[in-house]
């Protein structure tokens, strides 16, 4: 395998995924989300419990792109428009790759994709400060939280399509 530093010559891709993308998304969606439930205390949060069935049904009831770095998956987001929102979800970056703007690329590129929306949606654990960071500084804004079990919280976040400013 070629070393990050030879990967790091080549340009992003970022596009829509293929059925046949859906076994290393999943392979990696369980390896970045494992940061996640340690956070929380829970490893049974629903990225680490998707089916490969589950999620090749998702891709065709979501839009579902992919971040490729020198041919191999690094990232991946999901969107799907609900009414007059576009909920946002399973947003994530090899944690290699993390911090180098890729996870703010792949959101941009949802916002896009389904700026049709009134409104997008995105929700994370409320421990998980960088992701919140994250979704700040791209100008979401805490609308509500919600205790799932114990001491875990979400908090969902919104902000205004470009269309509706």
């Amino acid at each position: 395998m070629e070393s990050e530093q030879e990967i790091l010559k080549d340009e992003p891709v970022l596009q829509m995924v293929g059925v046949e993308d859906a076994e290393e998304i999943l392979v990696l969606q369980r390896l970045c989300f494992q940061s996640e439930a340690a956070l929380n205390n829970n490893s049974n949060i629903p990225p680490l419990m998707q089916t490969l069935s589950e999620l090749a049904q998702e891709f065709k009831t979501c839009r579902v792109f992919k971040m490729t770095l020198g041919g191999k998956i690094i990232g991946s987001v999901r969107g799907k428009i609900v009414g007059d929102t576009c909920h946002i979800g399973r947003l994530f970056v090899h944690p290699e790759f993390q911090g180098r703007g890729f996870g703010t690329r792949l959101m941009n590129r949802i916002e896009i994709e389904l700026g049709c929306a009134d409104r997008f949606e995105i929700f994370t654990g409320s421990r998980s400060l960088d992701n919140l960071r994250l979704y700040e500084r791209l100008g979401y804004r805490e609308v509500r939280r919600e205790a799932i079990s114990g001491d875990l919280e979400m908090v969902y976040l919104q902000k205004p399509s470009i269309h509706t400013k």
